[in-house]
């Protein structure tokens, strides 16, 4: 199981330092990493890396061959 959680504790609880015994996780949402074909609960709260697109954005930026400027990038 793959979860995204605080670096300060193995509970959903930063206040709860090291291996606390006899505890409840909570989670506060469930999202999908379709892409890696995964769910991942989160449990407190924390940022987490957006997923990347099936095709890379690359593919849409080019140069524009007689102005020499590039298109496509924003």
């Amino acid at each position: 199981m793959c979860m995204a959680k605080t670096h300060l504790s193995f509970t959903h609880d930063p206040n709860i330092k090291g291996a606390p015994t006899d505890f409840r996780i909570s989670v506060r949402d469930i999202r999908a990493s379709v892409g890696a074909g995964f769910l991942y609960p989160l449990l407190g709260e924390m940022r987490t890396m957006p997923g990347l697109p099936t095709r890379p954005v690359f593919y849409d930026v080019d140069l524009d061959p007689e102005t020499g400027k590039v298109v496509g990038l924003f």
